[in-house]
């Protein structure tokens, strides 16, 4: 491809919104545009990219057997309705009505489209298991959409569904899945960890993310230093050993606490070390008021709250509906002599605590020398805080340490939420009617695309792997003015496309200055230069990565370029 046919606009600065490598170099490098907040058009560059992640994705998809396939990116209110997220799946869901009034979205993920597909059309355990998948555009209403192609509203998704007659048979689905994701991401060549995560609105239960180890990630792996435990913070259960302090208990006291309302300002005032302080939060679970109780030094975790519970939903209460209830605001709340009607739900840690401080459910006011089971009833002790380093691995082996992460990919086993809501059944060996279980699976397309480039860059631009790059040969011609290095250029040029090669020639009448800072921006593997020797036919080979270069003669070139390529 000649470079004065493609639209590839580069930029020399920054874009000021532009906070991590990957957007940085996407717009810069002429691969994406953005066109409104958290979408963007994929340029010519960026769609050779993205196709060759998704052929990858393909080659592994049919390895184990999954059908592609294309459905509606705008689905039928009725279809969500029945499986009651509708109203569940939140703000994130686009909708809208056609000229009829009849109510749409804009698909987020397919789980109830391809349910009501299977409902209908397969009817017999015989016509299972089966597995199917689509490469689409998905559509998230996101609050705050932010990093480029990391956290769009609007964005190419690999969503993948399979569909069975046992849960024996859903776990080899899974498994098969499960390392056909872990091929794709190593073709990738991604530095990535499988995580045990939490299947938030999917449902169901037995799940995974794959991580792309980045320090600008938005997600927390906690991992073993020992061992190849890994998983999502908001999952990782907490097996510490605590010990309870066997001073006296001493007699309950109410302090005043002026202005003071974080847990670290109460504990300076009262001059003790966070975990002799109590942290009572209040929460909506699915509309039912629940306090939660945590030692100072620990965050509630409501993943593990919202699992507690088994609920819907799980969000912090408003400080108008905590004074609502309790008669005090933020950071004077605590269990002594809570309302009747609240379930009061505890740490573990809480049940060892020994002469601590909690709020006074009065603005203002602390209790000191607090003490459980004395001074405040525990409905629950449960595992309800976030795993922090240095505790112990929950598979026993070594401590934990804390890594950031891309999420680039989920799988999911859903079980059988959706097909019994739909009433999706087939007819088992007696004949009788048996709900289908189920899996899903998705990859964020292009959200790897954007992982690859936070991890393939330099200083000057992104050096792609050459299976990934939008074209294995950058040819530079420095003087198209000049008949030698012109007449050269052109040659090797029909040379390399008669070979197979993928090359783009920059024919351009620029500066030798910009066509090697846009070669570096670009960042296509190998690079071949038509300069002052061009009358001798010995061009200039450089390798991208590592920056080794090497004079060629033009007779040669194909020679060496296969071994590199």
């Amino acid at each position: 491809m000649r470079q004065s046919n493609m639209l590839i606009p580069t930029l020399k600065e920054i874009p000021a919104d532009a906070e991590i490598k990957s957007h940085q170099l996407l717009v810069r490098g002429g691969f994406i545009r953005q066109t409104a907040s958290g979408v963007y058009s994929f340029l010519p560059l960026g769609k050779r990219v993205l196709r060759k992640v998704e052929a990858i994705i393909r080659e592994e998809m049919d390895n184990i057997g999954a059908n592609e396939m294309i459905m509606p990116a705008m689905q039928p209110a009725e279809l969500w309705k029945e499986t009651g997220r509708w109203n569940n799946f939140g703000p994130e869901l686009m909708r809208l009505n056609d000229r009829h009034d009849r109510e749409f979205a804009l698909g987020a993920t397919h789980e109830e489209v391809i349910t009501s597909i299977i409902r209908d059309e397969i009817k017999s355990y015989k016509r299972l298991p089966l597995s199917v998948y689509q490469i689409q555009t998905k559509f998230r209403d996101e609050k705050r959409p932010r990093f480029g192609l990391m956290r769009g509203r609007e964005f190419v998704m690999k969503d993948a569904y399979s569909f069975h007659d046992s849960y024996d048979s859903l776990d080899q689905g899974y498994q098969k899945m499960y390392q056909a994701y872990e091929n794709i991401f190593r073709r990738c060549g991604l530095d990535f960890r499988p995580v045990i995560a939490d299947s938030g609105a999917m449902g169901g239960k037995d799940t995974h993310e794959f991580m792309v180890l980045s320090e600008v990630g938005e997600d927390t792996i906690a991992y073993s230093d020992s061992s190849d435990y890994a998983a999502n913070i908001e999952m990782a259960p907490v097996h510490a050993s605590y010990q309870k302090d066997q001073a006296d208990l001493k007699e309950l006291q109410e302090v005043a606490t002026p202005g003071k309302k974080t847990m670290q300002e109460v504990a300076d005032f009262l001059g003790h070390p966070l975990e002799k302080g109590l942290k009572a939060l209040l929460f909506k679970v699915d509309e039912k008021l629940v306090l939660v109780v945590t030692r100072g030094d620990h965050e509630v975790n409501d993943i593990k709250l919202k699992n507690l519970y088994q609920a819907e939903t799980v969000e912090l209460a408003s400080e108008e509906e905590t004074k609502a209830a309790f008669g005090a605001g933020f950071g004077s709340l605590g269990p002594i002599d809570q309302p009747e009607d609240i379930d009061v739900v505890a740490d573990n840690a809480v049940k060892y605590a020994v002469n601590v401080s909690c709020g006074a459910n009065k603005d203002g006011y602390h209790f000191i020398n607090v003490n459980p089971e004395r001074d405040f009833i525990v409905n629950t002790y449960a595992d309800l805080r976030f795993i922090q380093e240095g505790d112990s691995s929950p598979d026993g082996k070594g401590t934990i340490q804390f890594a950031r992460g891309i999420e680039v990919g989920h799988v999911f086993k859903l079980g059988s939420i959706y097909a019994e809501r739909m009433g999706a059944t087939v007819l088992d060996e007696q004949g009788k009617a048996k709900t289908v279980v189920m899996g899903c699976y998705g990859i964020g397309v292009s959200r790897t695309l954007a992982a690859i480039v936070e991890q393939y860059h330099d200083d000057r631009g992104i050096t792609w792997p050459a299976h990934l790059a939008p074209f294995h040969v950058h040819l530079l011609a420095m003087n198209m003015k000049k008949p030698e290095q012109k007449q050269l250029a052109e040659k090797i040029y029909d040379s390399l496309k008669a070979a197979g090669v993928e090359v783009l020639f920059d024919d351009r009448a620029e500066r030798a200055g910009v066509k090697f800072a846009d070669s570096d921006l670009i960042g296509i593997p190998l690079r071949i230069t038509v300069g002052k020797r061009a009358d001798e036919g010995i061009v200039e080979l450089k390798q991208r990565d590592t920056g080794e270069q090497s004079e060629v003669h033009e007779a040669e070139l194909l020679g060496k370029l296969n071994n590199l390529v």
